[in-house]
């Protein structure tokens, strides 16, 4: 298992990690299998999704703010990060990733992202090969 530390600016973005979990397969030497790319963080996740244009991700960020925000009455944990837990929750935490030739088999206009629903912070991936 690989593990990389990506640090988020804003409470909630999503930061583009394709090359760090590409790095991570060439380094377990995996030719052929797949991979899980995980977040052992309660308030963030990982999805793959477009990454040619950042609208995509724009307009995904403001769907998730505008259906669960922030600040909602009733909501009662003490941290006043519910919305990062239930957002988290929906997304994920892990995605799996099939690897052929050493490379990731991603379409055209995918990439992977960690998602950061409660930053900014420093965070952790794990990727583990599987061949």
């Amino acid at each position: 298992m690989t593990s990389f530390e990506v640090r988020t600016g804003r409470r909630t973005e999503f930061v583009e990690v394709t090359d760090q979990v590409r790095r991570a397969v060439g380094e377990a030497g995996l030719t052929d299998g797949a991979c899980v790319v995980y977040c052992p963080h309660t308030t963030a996740a990982i999805t793959i999704q477009e990454n040619a244009d950042p609208d995509v991700v724009h307009d995904m960020l403001l769907w998730l703010n505008h259906h669960v925000p922030k600040d909602v009455p009733g909501f009662r944990h003490a941290e006043g990060n519910s919305d990062s837990h239930i957002k988290s929750s929906l997304v994920g935490s892990s995605a799996t990733v099939l690897v052929r030739g050493g490379e990731l088999v991603l379409g055209t206009w995918q990439g992977v992202y960690f998602c950061e629903f409660d930053g900014p912070r420093t965070r952790t991936v794990h990727v583990q090969a599987i061949g």
